[in-house]
């Protein structure tokens, strides 16, 4: 069991939290939730012990193991995926490699009598009870298990790491952190940078494999899937729900209305009180009543209600000219890097005001379908954007393209028009950009802040075919809720690449499968895709040797 007792941060003398205390039991599986700068992130490097709490500790048995993935990973290194992930169990082999030492130089001393000769002995006997304690583990095929679930193909197994994406190193430190079977694995949005057939693989080891469990994410089916206890932080206190985050939702609205009418009953109270007060107030009969009630007011703690975002904002996108029947025809597309087919002989057609998702595992041609729909690479075969188009296009590099030198305010004001223009301080205050910060020049922006900034540029620009290349990444729930009710209103054309399920629900109603090469269209929503391949795709996952 790890206590997490009064903790508290503070910075130049306001509190980010203070007193919070918690358990974390040997089977919890905890959503650490809470708007941004709420302190999510920095109450998870504390217990990691990546950072110091102004005040409080963290106590957990003497060999417990605790597992951290951060947010961002800055990794340099000069060995194979491989090799890498296997330092999961580098002390069990430095145990090992030790032992086998030891053992040879017991095999050429010769001074069976001293003290340093039985020493060895001792030593040799008590690592020995140790490793051959440990469960009998085929170490490479459980490297090779995880390395398979979360996307990496055995071609890659002896590639060098710095080869790969800042996304791939993340997977690969996830291995690690997965290999380890730590007593609590704790998650900093680990979702952001794997596709859905790896999420379902990773909630299949958290569920069923892996002890205590601690994450943040913005992924509501993954976080709804995995937890059974939902930790809130707001207001630099916390709230502890035994519920997955769908159920804590609705205890959270059954506490504020609570909360409400405790305010109000106090406020008619103090309202009371103040009343009797002021009328009496220098009556000689009544001193000692109204110093009583004075007194009374002076040590009253005011009941606070929870911060909610009652904003009521619906984006709409601008109105577009009307497209052709067919706003995108791909026939007998190919597409080769040298000798690696990312896919051949693809097809397919897309109508006016349908709705596609395009799915499938990292590197299977997803990103390369739609930069080939853009124009931007060559390719072998047909493709084309059919007739009056105007393409809205969001790809995973869209924020590197925004002027630098506007700022946030001018980013969006410079493409508003109409009626939104006096709604852009309220619709970026839906991205989380508040207060002072609208007038925050790009170039100082981090790349989540970017890509959000990105996103509402994109949802004020009039257009008819919207292609949106793993758009979520870095929003946060409401923000996601926004994009998700202005995509559902869209009345053009959507092609959606995205690994949140929940965000994807009720979305689109076909699917294009990119698998080995090959591009598969089916005519089934993307809900009816998943459910039905979950099952298949776990199963597939431990049958690949």
């Amino acid at each position: 069991m790890i206590s997490v007792d009064n903790l508290a941060v503070e910075f130049g003398g306001s509190a980010l939290f203070s007193d919070v205390s918690f358990t974390i039991n040997a089977t919890d599986k905890i959503a650490l939730m809470g708007k941004n700068g709420a302190g999510k992130s920095t109450m998870m490097k504390i217990i990691a012990g990546e950072q110091k709490a102004s005040r409080g500790n963290v106590r957990f048995p003497k060999d417990a193991v605790i597992a951290y993935l951060p947010q961002h990973l800055l990794t340099e290194d000069k060995c194979t995926v491989f090799e890498e992930a296997s330092k999961a169990f580098a002390h069990i082999f430095a145990m090992r490699d030790e032992m086998d030492a030891l053992n040879k130089q017991l095999e050429t001393r010769t001074d069976y009598e001293s003290d340093d000769y039985m020493n060895i002995i001792t030593k040799v006997s008590d690592l020995g009870e140790k490793y051959y304690a440990l469960e009998d583990i085929n170490y490479d095929a459980e490297v090779e298990k995880a390395l398979v679930g979360l996307g990496f193909k055995r071609e890659d197994f002896t590639r060098q790491t710095s080869e790969f994406s800042g996304g791939y190193r993340m997977r690969i430190e996830l291995a690690k952190i997965l290999l380890q079977k730590p007593d609590l694995i704790l998650l900093d949005e680990p979702t952001n940078h794997i596709d859905i057939e790896s999420v379902i693989w990773l909630e299949d080891f958290l569920i069923n494999k892996a002890n205590a469990v601690m994450v943040i994410s913005h992924d509501k089916a993954f976080i709804d899937n995995i937890t059974n206890r939902t930790i809130e932080v707001t207001m630099g206190r916390i709230y502890d729900y035994k519920a997955n985050y769908s159920h804590y939702l609705q205890l959270r609205e059954d506490r504020r209305l609570h909360q409400i009418k405790a305010y109000n009953e106090q406020q008619k109270f103090i309202a009371d009180n103040m009343a009797f007060i002021e009328r009496f107030k220098g009556t000689y009969s009544k001193t000692n009543q109204v110093n009583s009630r004075e007194r009374m007011l002076e040590k009253l703690e005011i009941i606070e209600i929870d911060e909610i975002d009652t904003s009521a904002l619906k984006l709409r996108f601008p109105p577009s000219q009307r497209s052709g029947d067919y706003p995108v025809t791909v026939k007998d597309l190919s597409k080769s890097y040298g000798d690696h087919v990312v896919f051949k002989n693809a097809n397919m057609s897309i109508s006016r005001g349908e709705k596609v998702s395009f799915v499938g595992r990292n590197g299977e041609g997803k990103s390369t379908m739609i930069k080939a729909i853009m124009g931007e690479i060559d390719v072998d075969g047909h493709c084309a954007l059919g007739h009056n188009v105007k393409v809205g296009y969001f790809a995973q590099n869209q924020a590197s393209l925004l002027d630098e030198g506007l700022t946030i305010f001018q980013t969006v004001d410079e493409v508003a028009e109409g009626d939104v223009r006096t709604q852009i301080k309220n619709i970026l205050g839906r991205f989380m950009f508040k207060g002072d910060d609208i007038d925050k020049k790009v170039s100082v922006l981090s790349g989540g802040e970017k890509t959000r900034l990105a996103m509402v540029k994109l949802l004020l620009e009039p257009v008819n075919l919207l292609i949106l290349d793993e758009p979520t990444n870095h929003l946060d729930l409401k923000s996601k809720d926004v994009l998700k009710e202005a995509l559902l209103d869209f009345d053009g054309t959507l092609i959606l690449v995205s690994h949140d399920r929940d965000f994807l629900q009720g979305l689109s109603q076909k699917v294009f499968e990119f698998k080995d090469q090959r591009v598969i269209e089916h005519f089934e929503t993307i809900d009816d895709f998943l459910v039905r391949n979950r099952i298949e795709n776990l199963k597939q996952i431990d049958l690949k040797k």
